[in-house]
């Protein structure tokens, strides 16, 4: 990546800056509820099919027949690494959220502390458009005034984040850990210009100038 060029990184939110662990934990352990399902075989079935690069979740719960139940978003914490990171990121970079999620994400952000490093917030429940749709992106690229080569998407997802983002011209990061971890790029605009495994190692990349 050209650093001098780089004047935007846009991130999502689950599973990039937000710990879901517990939160998925809990969701699979409700589902199974009732059923003769063990915990120990929907997460062998979840591997299974994130090795497959399908979305684990909801494709396990396709799969054994069971309906998805809310989300429990006060089961949520920010990675340990992730306030340091947007620190130091801050002060190179504008920094974006392009998310799928519910309704409220600027005061979910606000009340984990990390609104003040973040510059716009684009959310699919106020944007009425989500991931993997190309718009989505569009409209945070506008919104920051910002071209799709001065930009990199920052997340999880192949599907969602990777994907789109290499179609309109922006730099990728995958952030190979949670569901997504087990998943390997396979057709060519699945494959990021950078792998990491946490934040931690992506600000170390920003210390270091190799991107």
């Amino acid at each position: 990546m050209d650093r001098d060029k780089l004047k935007w990184l846009f991130f999502d939110m689950g599973s990039t800056l937000i710990d879901e662990s517990v939160a998925i934990e809990h969701r699979i352990r409700e589902v199974i509820e009732g059923t003769d399902i063990t915990y120990e075989q929907f997460l062998e079935k979840k591997v299974f099919f994130a090795k497959q690069n399908k979305p684990a979740d909801l494709t396990t719960l396709e799969y054994f027949g069971l309906k998805k139940t809310p989300w429990h978003k006060e089961d949520e914490r920010l990675f340990p690494e992730t306030v340091e990171c947007l620190e130091c990121l801050h002060k190179y970079y504008k920094i974006g959220i392009i998310a799928n999620q519910s309704p409220g994400s600027e005061e979910r952000l606000e009340r984990f502390g990390i609104r003040k490093y973040i510059d716009i917030v684009v959310a699919s429940a106020e944007e009425g458009v989500a991931k993997p749709d190309k718009r989505i992106f569009e409209i945070a690229l506008e919104r920051a005034d910002c071209k799709r080569s001065e930009a990199a998407m920052i997340g999880d997802r192949l599907d969602n984040d990777i994907v789109p983002a290499n179609e309109l011209g922006m730099y990728t990061i995958w952030m190979k850990q949670g569901n997504w971890s087990h998943a390997t790029p396979k057709k060519r605009l699945e494959y990021p210009d950078w792998t990491i495994r946490s934040l931690e190692e992506l600000k170390e990349l920003v210390k270091e100038e190799k991107f």
